[in-house]
């Protein structure tokens, strides 16, 4: 049970994917247009609604940052979200029958519906933020705390009790202590299965001749949400490898299509294969979203991170506490702060170090299949237990 935020799905595609091998049967529900392409023609998608995603309504002015950004967002996306995809969850769970339900972290509807239905449901946690997201700010936890128990009353049981963000049965994190910290505070049902990396669709040709052996190569990217405040960003980026050209290359994701190279070593793209770029990769500048830190750090790759809003602040706060790479503030972070920044990543060991470090820890993790092992488990606990008498 997926939210329309390609992020949030993306780890689940692994998962999927293990689950199918094991023998089991999978289905989704979220908003087709935005599963079904990711999840592959095969899958079975059961619908469920969602707020308008091109309503100017969901734009949060780029100023508003920290408590005041988190309280729009639930307000504005992750409330109404939850309405929205009830009668659709609903409508999946009598139809498919499952033995367990996966909703994601921010899709609050999924640990809704399910304790109301009396189904046994697991996390999925797709950025490690979710769990520290309102340290220091008790008001707004306890605003968004009131929000849930008012939907608990329209959408779940209301004598219900468990936080639909945390499964008091599984939790699957997909970090590790590596990146997030001692996990003893996370609660006994969590489990840090590290990142579920899986093959997803190309967008278009790239060109794979592009690159020089011989000079660094960056990604830069601001992932698939930060589109409207990404030009001038983008742009100072692109100068900073402009004026290191003779040793560096950048390939550089604008979704807006707004950029134009300054350089024959900057490939300025609306899309690329995140996944097959990095491998030819020596470092990557990114807003701190959470799949494309974690995605670098499987590579090994130290990063420069500038995060936005949301959990990247959070999660670049991981990163630099790791070791594994420089912050820097994205409002204000120009083309000398950020070559600074690369030299550094790229030319000190040290990042790269603590990068290998991290990726070590995901590798040992067994990310997608530990997830489908857990969720195995789980389900034969949970029929054992509807089996005593």
């Amino acid at each position: 049970m997926v939210p329309p935020l390609v992020g949030h799905i993306n780890p689940t595609l692994g998962v999927a994917a293990q689950l199918v091998r094991r023998g089991h049967r999978v289905a989704w529900a979220g908003l087709p247009d935005v599963v079904a392409p990711l999840a592959g023609e095969r899958a079975e998608v059961f619908p469920c609604a969602a707020p308008p995603l091109d309503d100017p309504a969901l734009l949060r002015p780029s100023s508003l940052r920290g408590p005041a950004a988190l309280k729009f967002l639930w307000e504005r996306f992750l409330g109404p979200l939850a309405e929205a995809m009830a009668p659709g969850i609903r409508a999946a769970v009598d139809a498919f029958r499952p033995d367990v339900l996966v909703a994601d972290q921010q899709a609050v509807a999924g640990g809704l519906v399910a304790e109301r239905l009396g189904v046994p449901w697991a996390t999925s946690a797709t950025t490690s933020a979710g769990f520290t997201a309102f340290e220091g700010i008790p008001k707004v936890e306890a605003w968004v705390t009131g929000l849930i128990q008012d939907l608990r009353q329209r959408i779940g049981d209301p004598a219900g009790a468990a936080d639909p963000r945390l499964s008091p049965r599984l939790v699957l994190a997909f970090s590790t202590e590596a990146l997030v910290g001692p996990a003893g505070s996370f609660g006994d049902q969590v489990r840090f299965v590290g990142p579920s990396i899986a093959p997803r669709p190309a967008p278009g040709d790239f060109p794979w001749e592009w690159p020089d052996p011989a000079r660094a190569t960056v990604l830069i990217t601001l992932g698939t949400a930060n589109t409207e405040v990404g030009p001038r960003f983008l742009a100072e980026c692109a100068e900073a490898v402009r004026v290191r050209a003779d040793r560096l290359q950048a390939v550089v994701v604008d979704p807006s299509g707004t950029l134009r190279s300054p350089h024959d070593r900057i490939l300025v793209r609306t899309g690329v294969p995140q996944l097959a770029v990095l491998e030819r990769c020596d470092a990557v500048l990114c807003h701190a979203g959470h799949n494309t830190v974690c995605e670098a750090l499987w590579h090994g790759l130290p990063l420069v991170v500038a995060p936005i809003r949301d959990d990247q602040p959070t999660v670049a706060a991981q990163v630099a506490d790791a070791g594994a790479g420089l912050r820097v503030r994205f409002n204000r972070a120009t083309a000398e702060h950020l070559g600074a920044a690369l030299d550094a990543v790229l030319h000190e060991p040290a990042y790269r170090a603590a990068a290998e470090r991290v990726r070590a820890s995901f590798r040992a993790a067994g990310g997608a299949d530990a997830a489908a092992a857990h969720l195995a488990q789980l389900a034969v606990r949970t029929a054992a237990e509807r089996c005593r008498p």
